[in-house]
């Protein structure tokens, strides 16, 4: 049997949304399935549209409880970034996960993640070490990127670049304007492939 793997994700302007489907497609790509999910949104929309941000895609749900991700063995986080950390939208998130704290129903679950900040330095790497934390409470199994599969592009400086070993990751500018390269969605895909390929082999090998 297949391992069921699920993508999280909050996206405002679509940067992280545009990595998620990336990430979709990798796993795609290695014969697996996923199902992609929206944090629930913490702003009204009166506040998104002064915002100018723009429609969400339709067709990826909002997730309606957090226990919806107990039936998934991997689960991919596209988390933005806030001065070096997470959006209030994932912090609540993680703040409503706390039966699946107390019981253990995110335990041993396979779990990575990409990121997306404004700038280059804005807080990327740290975000991702932030979730760390997160993981651990909860007894996530870390897979990180790593080199292996995507040295060309993350050991390349030829070019402004999101992303790093710890997962995949895009700027988007501090006005939202600069959009993920096709190095960054390429990166994005290699994650999505590589943590897809990761889970079947440990789990179901």
């Amino acid at each position: 049997m297949a391992p069921k793997i699920a993508i999280l994700f909050y996206s405002m302007y679509g940067h992280i949304e545009q990595l998620a489907k990336a990430e979709a497609g990798g796993i795609k790509s290695a014969g697996g399935t996923v199902d992609l999910y929206r944090v629930p949104e913490t702003l009204p929309e009166e506040v998104l549209t002064k915002m100018h941000a723009p429609a969400k895609d339709s067709s990826i749900p909002t997730l309606d409880s957090p226990k919806t991700l107990e039936q998934y063995d991997g689960i991919l986080f596209g988390i933005p970034t806030r001065y070096g950390n997470h959006v209030a939208q994932f912090r609540q998130f993680w703040d409503s996960t706390g039966g699946q704290w107390q019981t253990g129903g995110f335990w041993g679950k396979y779990a990575g993640l990409f990121v997306s900040t404004a700038t280059q330095g804005g807080g990327q790497e740290s975000t991702a070490l932030a979730t760390m934390s997160t993981f651990a409470h909860h007894g996530f199994i870390y897979v990180p990127l790593g080199y292996k599969t995507v040295f060309p592009d993350l050991g390349d400086n030829s070019e402004v670049r999101g992303g790093s070993a710890w997962g995949a990751g895009t700027f988007a500018s501090g006005d939202g304007s600069r959009q993920p390269t096709e190095k960054e969605l390429r990166v994005a895909t290699a994650q999505g492939k590589m943590f897809y390929e990761t889970v079947a082999r440990v789990n179901f090998a």
